[in-house]
């Protein structure tokens, strides 16, 4: 209905149709106007629907995201699986092959037991997405934004039951799961069917002068297969991001998914190629693959991998980065962060707080663009202080899954850890500094009563913390909150600019223009103003222009992840030249210039000479330039 209102405002239909002239001739077209703009708003309509309407498709609903689904307790949870724990049988008896173990985090259950992929079976999933490839290169935008919306309008019916297998996978929370996975994969989807088409399309390039004959004009090809390597944190957003970028842009694709996701990965993938049947492609244009570390060589030095996208540690890129210059595959890194949020003098703390605690806590920490360092003007500290250690003794964290199949009434507010093999390692960092003069608020690992077999950290709070402290300047991905008290705005950026991390931050401030000039002083790829972690969506989003783009600086990695630099990173732009007028004027060589040269003297003059004519200082300067060319010419 929007479009036909639009429609017959239209100011062409009312210049031609002459209702702007005089209220009678108003009175006696409108009907007209209107049923000649219906027909058109019922032609176009009908066009939607035949060929930008989503395709329906399904696929089974896996049984351990189901609120009634009861499993076993793995005693030592591990992804060594059955080797170290017995008690669970894998579904494969193959001799020297290795297996992999999904277990539910935050309970221990055990959801599942998988065959790892060896060399030959990831080079052969290679090649399928590269045939596959071959023929889904030619298909129009209009067919990639059918499969697009597909998954849309997909996501958006089966939210629940994907949030409910991320939570199983990870031991996030359900909010965590619809922030994190649901609402930004959703955006991004909304972004690439409105606006990624004009980040590919063929696009025509400014020529000069002397090349005014000729038209240059940009194409941005398919590379091929690409490659996803992600991590665990978000395993539907992490591995449905780089595959929707990747499939927009007319690629294949591999994702190479964490050992700790396996499962969910398997799922959310799944859906991606039952849509892709659906709308009359090849479910072989994706793969998933999974495996331990010393296969996966096997992904980042194939030759027929045109680029890699990887997000994870820093330890785990920086190989990545070293095995792809085996073919000079391109990377782009997207590593850790150590995001400072900046809290400007004279700040209301009541108003922002929810949003820094949302920043500290969601996910429970694990989350790379999550706030870990607070700045906060001494005079505010204490009270800063009070509100986080109040809300924070508040938090519930258990098991949400579990919640709902108990039918508990208590509401979690924070889920599990993915693993708790970083936990000593936290409560070292977190001792250090409480014997550093700092006050601690939590930090320990949490005995969840109702599951002894999860991995629960408890919400902490750690202040004062100083520049030199080590937890200042180590990545945590942990539910900690960091207090920094500095006493001018200038010691503040240099607190946010001292870490090796450069990722993301924010600034909060009274005043907004103040907010922008620390901003811009601040060494990120990305900065929110009076807010937290809006880039990574409004990068995606279509009602923020211009579209923002991560980039990423220092130890948190580089390349362009999202947005149109995004898109075309994974494209080959091509430049082609050709005559505006091939009739009329081609490039042609004079006889001065042409071999055998006839003389070195006038072949000089008139090169000499059309430089000076070209882009010589003044117009005397060119005339000269001019009449020696024709005279060296004559000769």
């Amino acid at each position: 209905m929007d479009t036909l209102i639009s429609l017959m405002n239209h100011p062409y239909l009312t210049m031609k149709l002459g209702l702007g002239s005089e209220k009678r001739n108003i009175d006696a077209l409108y009907p007209l106007t209107v049923f000649f703009v219906f027909g058109i708003y019922l032609v176009y309509e009908r066009y939607q629907q035949t060929h930008n309407s989503a395709v329906p498709f399904s696929i089974p609903t896996p049984h351990p995201s189901s609120p009634t689904w009861e499993a076993v307790f793995i005693k030592e949870p591990t992804i060594e699986s059955h080797i170290t724990t017995p008690d669970i049988m894998p579904p494969m008896n193959v001799p020297g092959r290795k297996y992999i173990t999904s277990f539910d985090p935050s309970t221990g259950l055990h959801i599942g037991t998988f065959l790892a992929d060896n060399e030959q079976e990831i080079e052969g999933k290679i090649k399928r997405a590269a045939e596959a490839q071959k023929k889904w290169k030619n298909t129009t935008f209009q067919q990639r934004r059918r499969v697009v919306r597909s998954l849309l309008k997909w996501l958006v019916e089966n939210q629940e039951v994907c949030a409910r297998v991320a939570c199983r996978d990870t031991g996030k929370t359900l909010i965590d799961a619809a922030l994190g996975e649901i609402l930004t994969t959703c955006s991004k989807m909304e972004w690439i069917m409105n606006y990624g088409e004009d980040a590919l399309r063929p696009e025509t390039r400014h020529s000069n002068f002397m090349m005014f004959y000729k038209k240059s004009q940009v194409i941005y090809e398919p590379l091929g297969v690409v490659a996803g390597i992600v991590s665990w944190n978000y395993p539907l957003h992490n591995a449905w991001s780089p595959i929707l970028a990747a499939i927009f842009s007319g690629n294949g694709i591999v994702l190479k998914c964490s050992e700790h996701v396996i499962w969910s990965t398997t799922w959310f993938v799944g859906a991606i190629s039952a849509c892709l049947k659906a709308c009359g492609h090849s479910g072989e244009l994706v793969q998933v693959v999974c495996c331990y570390p010393e296969e996966a060589d096997a992904v980042t030095q194939s030759p027929l991998i045109k680029h890699i996208t990887f997000i994870g540690s820093e330890t785990v890129g920086r190989k990545v980065a070293q095995a792809a210059t085996k073919h000079l595959t391109p990377v782009t890194l997207e590593l850790g962060g150590k995001d400072p949020a900046v809290i400007l003098p004279n700040t209301d703390l009541k108003k922002w707080a929810s949003i820094w605690l949302r920043g500290v806590y969601q996910n429970m920490g694990q989350n790379c663009i999550g706030i870990e360092r607070l700045l906060v003007h001494i005079d505010q500290y204490d009270d800063l202080f009070e509100i986080f250690s109040d809300r924070v003794a508040k938090m519930r964290v258990g098991s949400v899954m579990a919640t709902i199949q108990a039918g508990y009434v208590t509401t979690v507010e924070g889920g599990s850890m993915i693993t708790g093999d970083r936990f000593r390692g936290l409560e070292k960092l977190i001792k250090d500094a409480e014997e550093d003069n700092a006050y601690v608020i939590g930090g320990r690992e949490y005995a969840q009563p109702y599951h002894e077999n999860g991995y629960y950290f408890e919400p902490t709070v750690v202040g004062p913390v100083k520049e030199s402290m080590d937890i200042a300047n180590q990545e945590l991905f942990a539910p900690v909150a960091l207090l920094m008290p500095y006493e001018t705005v200038e010691e503040a950026i240099q607190i946010a600019n001292g870490t090796r991390y450069a990722l993301g931050a924010s600034v909060f401030g009274p005043d907004q223009e103040d907010c922008l000039k620390v901003a811009k002083q601040l060494e990120c790829g990305m900065v929110s103003i009076n807010d937290f972690g809006v880039f990574y969506v409004s990068r995606l989003a279509s009602f923020v222009p211009p579209r923002l783009t991560i980039r990423r600086t220092k130890a948190s990695g580089y390349g362009r992840f999202g947005g149109p630099e995004g898109l075309r990173s994974l494209t080959n732009p091509k430049a082609i030249i050709y005559d505006r007028w091939p009739s009329l004027i081609q490039t042609s060589i004079p006889k001065v210039l042409d071999y055998p040269l006839r003389s070195l003297r006038s072949s000089w003059e008139f090169t000499s000479g059309l430089v000076r004519f070209m882009y010589g200082d003044g117009w005397r300067t060119r005339i000269r330039g001019l009449i020696t060319v024709v005279n060296a010419a004559r000769r």
